[in-house]
């Protein structure tokens, strides 16, 4: 009885796995590291920065078939891009266009750079400023100084 309850909990717990497993055939090798390269550098609408390579969504599956079918009908790599960003936006690839619409991607992170280093020095260079200020004393608080020096000094234990 144990031994059947058992059984029946393990063919309960073999749930079957539904991984898509893509099995393409192309006319050359040089297809295939093509189609390679194009998913792997093309972005799944769906999923949160994932490529169409890594990504079992649906929309993925479907285009990658799309990739395929292109390959296949003698398509090149930059007619299968123009397709996928007529259809899908710049979204789609990693490495968007320099267009006025992206210019923010391609400008936006070297002027910050160079903002925040231009900051820095400028911090740098104030801190310099006001340690110099500091280390120089004028005469009557270098005389204070002394007289205070003076009035607090130890005697010598060598002294009468």
């Amino acid at each position: 009885m144990k031994r059947l309850a058992f059984v029946c909990l393990l063919m309960a717990l073999n749930v079957p796995s539904f991984g898509a497993i893509e099995i393409y055939e192309f006319k050359t090798a040089e297809d295939e590291a093509r189609y390679k390269a194009l998913i792997e550098e093309l972005r799944c609408p769906k999923c949160q920065n994932q490529n169409l390579a890594g990504s079992d969504a649906p929309i993925a599956v479907d285009l990658k078939n799309q990739t395929y079918q292109m390959i296949n009908d003698g398509r090149s790599d930059t007619e299968i891009r123009a397709y996928m960003f007529e259809r899908y936006g710049d979204f789609i690839s990693y490495k968007p266009p320099v267009r006025p619409s992206t210019w923010i991607l391609w400008i936006f992170p070297p002027i910050l750079l160079i903002v925040l280093l231009m900051g820095w020095f400028y911090k740098a260079k104030q801190g310099r400023k006001i340690s110099e200020q500091v280390d120089a004393l004028s005469d009557s608080e270098e005389a204070q100084l002394k007289a205070i020096l003076k009035n607090h000094q130890t005697p010598d234990k060598d002294s009468p």
